[in-house]
């Protein structure tokens, strides 16, 4: 039996288990508390990530638009950031955890869809007691620069900037993860598997503490594969994703009929369960992309990611 037959079976019975257990546990488990989750309060605290203009800059890139939702099923767009900041929202005292996560919202890299995966998501994390910092990232795409270069430099000025400020905002900063959808999901895989890359000088004391993320949760992320329309066996991830074993836990929410993005999440499990580091991963049948917090069962990964939070420790007070 050749191991291309071995990866193919592997990778049929994967997408079928998954999705047959998503089945299961989205019945078995529900968020608390329900959805809609309650109003953020006001921000713990808003800061920009560079003290003066951001690495690479040119100032070339138009004034930062933010354009409202044009309907009830359209998303609230940020454009033009070249500015990046963090803004953070704390849990009630009674529930906080100590644990915090920085959000990263998707938007191929052009633009942040920054309500329904951003700040919907705040109000999530900040109902089970982890901080929320939701990261405006630089967009779009820089002429000349990998996609994600700019994105990436402010994601690991991000992650050290919560550790710098951990104590000051109630964070254990042993309990710090990162979320993202789509190119957001890319962005957080980035993170958890090139943390150790120097990607922008020091610029402060913060830049000395370590940019890799203590966990990390990818939802429906994009560009883990070069060609997103490609499903054949012997499909490879982007080398930009290269799968290694000190790597934080990771977990994983998809839809199969979301192009090749759940076939590529499946090759992100093989490739870390044969090195040994932990992923959890979930493929529902049907939900497409984009969806947040919003929609059907395909977006109730949030009651599975919590229990994925206990099980791994980090809702524990």
């Amino acid at each position: 039996m050749t191991q291309r037959f071995l990866t193919e079976s592997l990778l049929a019975l994967l997408i079928v288990t998954l999705t047959l257990t998503t089945v299961r546990d989205a019945f078995s488990q529900k968020p608390t508390p329900q959805k809609p989750y309650p109003k953020l309060s006001e921000p713990l605290a808003q800061i920009n990530l560079w003290s003066g203009t951001a690495p690479g800059e040119k100032g070339n890139v138009p004034a930062e638009v933010s354009t409202p939702p044009a309907n009830a099923n359209d998303v609230l767009r940020i454009s033009n950031v070249s500015a990046p900041t963090l803004t953070v929202y704390a849990p009630p005292k009674e529930k906080a955890s100590g644990a915090c996560v920085m959000v990263c919202p998707g938007g191929a890299y052009n633009i942040l869809a920054y309500e329904h995966e951003g700040t919907e998501v705040a109000q999530y994390f900040n109902s089970i007691g982890v901080t929320a910092a939701v990261l405006k990232y630089r967009v779009p795409r820089r002429e000349g620069l990998p996609k994600h270069l700019p994105a990436f430099q402010d994601a690991q000025r991000g992650i050290r900037l919560i550790r710098f400020h951990a104590k000051e905002w109630n964070i254990n900063p042993n309990r710090i993860g990162v979320l993202g959808f789509s190119a957001g999901g890319h962005l957080t895989m980035t993170t958890a598997t090139h943390f150790d890359d120097k990607v922008y000088e020091p610029v402060d004391a913060a830049d000395e503490l370590s940019a890799r993320p203590d966990f990390v949760m990818p939802i429906y992320p994009a560009y883990m594969m070069d060609d997103e329309k490609e499903f054949g066996v012997d499909a490879k991830l982007s080398k930009e994703i290269t799968i290694r074993k000190d790597m934080p836990p990771v977990f994983i929410s998809v839809a199969n009929d979301d192009a090749n993005r759940a076939a590529a999440s499946a090759r992100v499990y093989i490739a870390m369960k044969e090195i040994g580091a932990p992923c959890e991963l979930h493929i529902f049948v049907k939900g497409g992309h984009g969806y947040g917090l919003r929609g059907g069962r395909f977006a109730d990964w949030d009651a599975l990611l919590a229990g994925w939070l206990k099980d791994i420790g980090m809702l524990e007070k």
